[in-house]
């Protein structure tokens, strides 16, 4: 059985003009299809991978997954059972066995909130456990982060770093001995010199407590490190998805290939093909009905723009491209 399974599941939000405009100039309400059609399974104590550009519908497509946002159509099975139609008792239990850490540590930890205090909010307002329980595994809990409970039971958000704000976050997180973390870009507001630490320190937890993650981030390197899987997206639509390595060493879509050739290389002395991409960034604004990356790929026809495929997402299904024109594509284009 699947952990978590995604099946059609689309998300859109509604730009209503004002008053004025509707009145006078007849502008009808535009819509933003942040996600859509999106397939994916994931088993237990794996590590998926989600890469794609700003606005492509990482964040939302996380948000829903964690139940802070509802999908406008299609199921989110969490262990087989629709997370929409779990009662309040239901949904409790949900949001404690799927755990969110956040992109920005700056903006997630109440300033107001000792470290110890933050990090127990959590089982505090689910009642998880007695208070002299729940002191003990945040004490725990903050020596397995890094953070000496004797050093940093009584600071304040402003008296830490940024990489010691991340810590308490992961730290918020875990406690609540989940089964599925999702982490959204968590090392992004960080300086280079302490995200290999933050990315080791989540790595050896997920092996140790044994949780599935979903790992969202720009840097296709630190997926390449982390990830069982990997899924691209580009404006609400999944491009490929299939195993990390196969994903960057033999892309298939040319969205992907334009992704990874965009990835600055550490040596002078090597030479990257700039993308074959051309045109004009799409909006999500009332898209077409077919692949969002037709208007810019240089394999595109007329097929790719009335119609999209639609991955399965599941692990069993192995490498999977959305793409009409995968024949066409030579392959040295990658």
């Amino acid at each position: 059985m699947a952990l978590l399974e995604l099946k059609q599941v689309t998300r859109h939000f509604e730009l209503r003009p004002a008053l004025i405009d509707r009145l006078m100039r007849g502008r009808k309400t535009r819509v933003i299809k942040a996600v859509e059609s999106m397939n994916l399974t994931l088993g237990s104590e794996e590590i998926l991978g989600i890469a794609g550009e700003s606005g492509c519908g990482k964040s939302t497509t996380c948000m829903m997954v964690a139940g802070l946002l509802a999908p406008s159509s299609g199921q989110l099975l969490y262990r087989d059972r629709d997370v929409n139609q779990l009662d309040s008792g239901e949904l409790n239990e949900h949001r404690r066995r799927v755990q969110m850490i956040f992109q920005d540590p700056y903006e997630s930890l109440n300033p107001r909130f000792r470290v110890s205090d933050i990090v127990a909010e959590g089982p505090r307002a689910l009642r998880l456990w007695p208070e002299r329980e729940i002191s003990e595994r945040i004490a725990s809990m903050l020596d397995s982060v890094g953070l000496p409970y004797s050093k940093y039971w009584n600071r304040y958000p402003h008296e830490l770093s940024g990489g010691e704000r991340q810590r308490v976050g992961i730290a918020s997180a875990l406690v609540m001995e989940p089964e599925l973390v999702v982490a959204d870009e968590p090392l992004s507001m960080l300086d280079v010199s302490i995200r290999a630490g933050i990315l080791d320190l989540l790595r050896n937890l997920a092996r140790q407590r044994n949780f599935a993650c979903i790992y969202v981030s720009h840097d296709l390197s630190i997926l390449g490190n982390i990830a069982d899987r990997l899924l691209v997206m580009y404006l609400g639509q999944a491009m490929e998805v299939g195993a990390v390595k196969d994903v960057i060493m033999q892309p298939r879509h040319p969205y992907t290939r334009a992704l990874i050739s965009a990835v600055p290389v550490p040596d002078p002395r090597t030479k990257r093909a700039a993308p074959k991409v051309s045109g004009d960034i799409s909006r999500p604004v009332d898209p077409p009905p077919g692949c969002r990356f037709a208007a810019r790929c240089p394999y595109s026809d007329e097929s790719c723009r009335e119609t999209f495929i639609k991955l399965e997402g599941s692990s069993s299904t192995g490498h999977q491209a959305a793409c009409h024109r995968l024949e066409a594509i030579p392959l040295e284009a990658s």
